[in-house]
């Protein structure tokens, strides 16, 4: 399973940790990830994703997940995020 969001695409970051020192070694910042189950209004489903703690804040600032994906840019949705909202945009039409 990959370290990556499936609704923003958010992924790890590289940098350094930096000792008292100044010695510098690369690290990994990894993404806070979570898996929820979120329902979609249009189609009266749930669906499990894993999603960074940042777009679940989002998801609820947009009112739900149909808003959300609506808005998203497809380039950064996962292929199962991806199939979800060409099944909510047909729902709505």
């Amino acid at each position: 399973m990959s370290r990556k969001c499936e609704l923003t695409g958010k992924g790890p970051m590289s940098g350094n940790n930096v000792s008292h020192a100044k010695n510098k070694t690369r690290r990994r910042f990894l993404p806070n990830l979570q898996d929820v189950t979120l329902g979609s209004d249009a189609l009266g489903r749930t669906f499990r994703l894993r999603i960074s703690s940042a777009a679940l804040r989002t998801v609820d600032h947009r009112g739900g997940l149909d808003g959300f994906l609506l808005k998203a840019k497809d380039a950064d949705l996962s292929a199962q995020a991806l199939k979800i909202k060409k099944e909510v945009v047909k729902a709505t039409a």
